[in-house]
């Protein structure tokens, strides 16, 4: 259970890691976060990469249809020219960032910004997946959800791919793949 630190007054940045396999409810947890945060009437932004369009192009949307306004980027470093007066910064489908969203995440929180980042944490294949594994040891909270396997109804920490294509990035969603708990993932490989 995440619990936010106390408001003192003072300016404190962190970083909170919501990870797990697709259908988890990564991004409605997101989501969930920053409309509080728009509650607050804090200043934020919200990122996600340029490469994901399934959904949306300047919107985050969660499978369930809930949606945040955000801003697609090409590479992590672009983060940091639109964070000057911001207070919280929102980062969706982290995996597909670049190998410098950990030190930019870093930047921000030493800097005072509260950082919350959604992400797949493994790949297709079960291996740990972009920069989310380094993230997960920068993070002063982390949130690991898990899905519903398809097979068998256990929890599910892995998202099985569908199809025989072998690319690491191939976007998709429930064309492509489902959750499975690790002995269906593994007896499906």
């Amino acid at each position: 259970m995440f619990i936010e630190p106390s408001l003192t007054g003072e300016k404190r940045g962190w970083i909170e890691v919501i990870c797990g396999s697709m259908f988890s409810g990564k991004t409605e947890e997101l989501i969930r976060r920053l409309k509080r945060v728009e509650i607050a009437n804090l200043r934020m932004k919200v990122f996600k990469p340029a490469i994901d369009k399934r959904f949306h192009e300047m919107q985050i949307i969660s499978h369930d249809e809930n949606r945040i306004t955000s801003m697609p980027l090409d590479n992590a470093k672009e983060i940091l020219k639109y964070c000057d007066d911001v207070e919280v910064v929102g980062i969706d489908e982290a995996q597909f960032f670049d190998d410098g969203l950990p030190a930019v995440c870093d930047q921000l929180a030493k800097e005072g910004i509260r950082v919350i980042v959604a992400g797949l944490d493994m790949d297709f294949k079960g291996n740990p997946f972009g920069a989310v594994p380094d993230l997960l040891s920068k993070a002063d909270y982390i949130t690991k959800l898990h899905a519903i396997c398809v097979r068998c109804g256990n929890i599910a920490s892995f998202s099985y791919r569908k199809t025989t294509e072998e690319s690491q990035v191939l976007l998709g969603a429930k064309d492509l793949y489902e959750p499975r708990c690790r002995k269906c993932f593994f007896e499906g490989m």
